[in-house]
């Protein structure tokens, strides 16, 4: 009788330390999901529960891309732009995360984020985009190229404000994609603004003309591709403007900055259950 108890036991001991284990296993791939979806659109999924298309009265989009991109590829071997695209969204990444944004995709060398959604804020989707903007506007002037350290990035940026509507698209890889006439036009403001400015739309302007943080300049009217003529506005900081500084980036700590908050929210979700 003893040795069975004492078999009970340990048995006991072994199914609570695995059942530990996939929790916490459990934990780590929501924490990742999280990182690839926000958490309201992952909770849905994880919970098997439909995401349905959700339309957004505003939001502000913001596109960039690199100048000369396809040069500096051209130069380069594919694992040294792989490493400098890399090393430069790390850079992006970390400046986000210091605003209600949601960066929702990168192709190739061009970058999305939107603020407004999937948690709606009011009026405030135009200005923080903006502050955005020139913050990664100032630390991309920083960056260099790993492999061409004398060399130093140009970008262009574009932001326009609008409706659109949001959704899961897929369910091998999910992506949490944006549509409507408000992404194409934020980057056609992308396309056809110049190499270290930001370009907004007159819609975002409206946002933020005579905040004190932003400076707005009237480029007049140009010529947009499936639009027309449309009035724009560079913008520029003013002296009041503080920008979060930029993120050390190299692999190591972004890795290790990753992990921390990962771990973080591994813990939530345990403690939640």
């Amino acid at each position: 009788m003893e040795r069975l108890q004492s078999y009970a036991a340990q048995l006991q001991i072994a199914v609570d330390e695995r059942t530990a284990q996939l929790r916490e296993e459990q934990g780590k791939i929501q924490a990742l999901l999280y990182e690839l979806l926000p958490k309201s659109v992952a909770d849905r999924l994880i919970s098997k529960n439909p995401v349905d298309p959700e339309p957004f009265d505003c939001v502000t989009i913001y596109f960039s891309d690199i100048v000369s991109f396809t040069t500096i590829a051209a130069e380069s071997t594919a694992a040294e732009v792989v490493n400098m695209l890399n090393h430069l969204y790390q850079l992006f990444d970390g400046i986000i995360d210091h605003y209600d944004a949601y960066k929702v995709e990168t192709i190739g060398d061009a970058y999305m984020v939107v603020s407004g959604l999937p948690k709606r804020n009011g009026c405030e989707h135009a200005p923080i985009i903006s502050k955005l903007a020139l913050n990664i506007l100032q630390a991309a002037g920083n960056f260099h190229i790993p492999h061409r350290p004398r060399d130093k990035f140009k970008i262009r940026i574009g932001v326009h404000s609008g409706p659109c509507v949001a959704g899961v698209v897929g369910n091998k890889m999910p992506r949490y994609c944006l549509f409507g006439d408000t992404v194409n036009t934020a980057s056609r403001m992308e396309s056809t603004s110049e190499p270290n400015r930001v370009q907004l739309s007159g819609a975002t302007a409206a946002f933020v003309q005579g905040q004190p943080d932003f400076q707005l300049e009237s480029r007049g009217k140009i010529d947009v591709k499936g639009k027309g003529l449309m009035e724009t506005f560079w913008l520029t900081p003013s002296p009041t403007l503080v920008c979060y500084p930029s993120p050390v980036v190299n692999h190591f700590s972004y890795m290790r900055r990753n992990t921390i908050r990962r771990q973080n929210s591994v813990n939530t979700i345990l403690e939640n259950e």
